[in-house]
């Protein structure tokens, strides 16, 4: 029989706890100290950023405690390349992804779909292999939905056609069980004040679900987001499958939580839903 390929944590006691104890304990506290008001909310998609939990915990488990109020059987994640560019797209090719709270397994099945898609979209270790931006995500899922599958796929290359590619791809092959999650920090290492306007700009086109002036933005450098071509691929695939609205949840900045504000990382996370329910 062959053995199974299996993704370690690479950020585990680093980015989040490394004792599953401990680490079930802070994801359970996040999420119960998530804002209520949004607990009507069935997204299609969603937004949630990628730090460690001491930073951007919070404003994660805003985005996650949604999920609380839906069934989905696989969380498609679409993520950034911080440590290794290759041109084009990656889906991991292996079964699944460990974290200190066990596996979680890949959706074999939804992954064929996806590369049937022939040309940018691959089956590889490229991009996930010290990615952070997957990883973190997991632990909330598992928490949320233990017998939830994934799909990870990381973005080598966020040029904007590639964004386009994949949306239409994903729109294609998702269905109603499944729920997309894109992966993204916004502004990084500027000022408090300098921060905010630069992620002023990411929230609004986000809140008016428009990715390609928030590609354009980021091109510009009006607005910055480590992951705003995957923004860009989930939204406009959500928008194919139906969503019409967004709600931002949560937005903050490191300085918010340390004290610490000349020199900055900016936080979001957002709903997409359908005004005729998902």
């Amino acid at each position: 029989m062959k053995a199974m390929l299996i993704r370690p944590p690479a950020v585990s006691g680093l980015f989040y706890p490394a004792d599953p104890t401990l680490l079930s304990m802070t994801i359970d506290r996040l999420l119960e100290a998530a804002p209520e008001a949004e607990s009507s909310l069935r997204p299609l998609a969603l937004v949630s950023p990628h730090a460690g939990y001491a930073f951007s915990g919070p404003t994660a488990a805003a985005a996650y405690a949604t999920l609380r109020n839906r069934s989905f059987r696989t969380a498609v994640i679409v993520s950034p390349s911080h440590r290794e560019y290759f041109n084009g797209i990656s889906v991991y090719e292996g079964d699944a992804y460990r974290t200190p709270l066990g596996l979680i397994n890949v959706d074999i099945e939804l992954r064929e779909r996806l590369l049937a898609y022939k040309g940018i979209i691959t089956s590889s270790q490229l991009g996930h292999r010290d990615e952070h931006a997957i990883e973190v995500q997991l632990p909330f899922i598992q928490r949320i939905n233990p017998d939830a599958k994934i799909l990870p796929i990381v973005m080598g290359d966020q040029r904007s056609e590639y964004c386009l590619l994949l949306a239409r791809a994903l729109a294609e092959i998702l269905s109603p069980d499944n729920v997309l999650i894109a992966s993204s920090d916004l502004s990084h290492f500027h000022e408090q004040g300098a921060a905010e306007i630069r992620d002023r700009i990411v929230a609004e086109d986000i809140r008016s679900l428009s990715p390609m002036r928030l590609l354009d933005d980021l091109s510009t450098h009006k607005g910055e987001a480590c992951g705003g071509g995957p923004i860009a691929a989930v939204m406009t695939a959500a928008q194919t499958l139906g969503a019409d609205r967004v709600t931002v949840l949560h937005q903050c900045t490191s300085g918010d939580v340390t004290g610490e504000k000349q020199r900055v990382v900016g936080y979001l996370s957002a709903a997409f839903t359908s005004s005729t329910g998902s």
